[in-house]
């Protein structure tokens, strides 16, 4: 039975009823209903009235008449009366009318609110409680198929979960082992970029180079190394600079002694950029980066 009916019902029967979000529809006491033959019975005028009310809660007493006429549990009729209203504010809020047969119409208006337009009567239609299915005592009946049907269903929905779940690790462990940029990263690149770097000649890890001595440096130069970090062995100069060049960025190795290798950044950009670039390349990879003046 639908729910439409169920609300027609239990209105005539209790004389009023309640749609969440919507309002209460009563039925005058004083009319006294007709009988199942009574086909020329004509509702008095003004019989249903309506309340506007937005903030109508569940009606506890049309629940447990559905629960009643469905024997449906409580908690699956209840999500059936409000999906039921939930869809009629739907309608109601783009302008098709609520159409309760046996009852009337309800629509809004122009000001936004709900109004109702009395129907005609119907005789309600009481249909019968689902019957139990009674087994046949002669029946044997045997659940050796369905129990292996079943556990061969258990079986398939376990094996399903332990793929997905192999699936989404190796996934993450993929994700992990190839993630070499941080985000970090990217953000000092386009900071970096501003300060205009030349493009330099990317040398192999392996490979130590010794700069040449450099001229000093002049008010008018636009030429500037900074020493990103200083290193006390050439393999591990060697290995942060394969790192770091992985990366894309534009490094020089200086040996600076037998016990002190440094790291540096050369850019061509005015010599009063060194301050912002300094700053730039601390905030970037730590420590204390300084201006190379040789």
């Amino acid at each position: 039975m639908k729910i439409e009916q169920l609300i027609v019902q239990h209105l005539y029967q209790q004389k009023v009823v309640t749609l969440q979000g919507i309002g209460s529809i009563s039925l005058n006491p004083s009319v006294a209903l007709p009988g199942e033959n009574e086909k020329d019975f004509v509702m008095p005028e003004n019989a249903f009235s309506f309340e506007y009310n937005l903030k109508a809660t569940e009606d506890e007493a049309l629940i447990n008449y559905i629960v009643q006429q469905t024997r449906k549990i409580k908690p699956l009729a209840t999500s059936d009366l409000e999906s039921y209203c939930m869809l009629a504010k739907q309608f109601l809020n783009i302008g098709k009318p609520l159409i309760i047969d046996g009852v009337g119409t309800i629509q809004k208006n122009q000001s936004g609110d709900y109004e109702f337009i009395p129907g005609h009567f119907i005789t309600p239609r009481m249909e019968e409680a689902p019957k139990q299915i009674k087994e046949k005592l002669e029946e044997e009946v045997s659940f050796e198929s369905e129990v292996k049907r079943d556990n061969g269903q258990r079986n398939v929905i376990i094996i399903f979960i332990t793929v997905i779940f192999a699936l989404a690790c190796l996934g993450i462990y993929y994700y992990l082992a190839n993630k070499k940029t941080p985000e970090s990263i990217q953000q000092v690149e386009t900071l970096i970029d501003t300060i205009k770097t030349d493009t330099l000649v990317k040398l192999s890890p392996d490979t130590v180079v010794v700069a040449p001595p450099v001229a000093p440096i002049k008010k008018d130069s636009n030429n500037f190394r900074i020493v990103i970090k200083e290193y006390p062995t050439e393999a591990a100069i060697n290995k942060a600079f394969a790192k770091l060049t992985e990366y894309g960025h534009k490094l020089e190795i200086i040996k600076a002694d037998s016990s002190r290798y440094q790291l540096v950044m050369p850019f061509t950009t005015a010599i009063t950029d060194t301050l912002r670039a300094r700053d730039s390349l601390r905030k970037f990879f730590g420590g204390n980066p300084y201006v190379l003046i040789q």
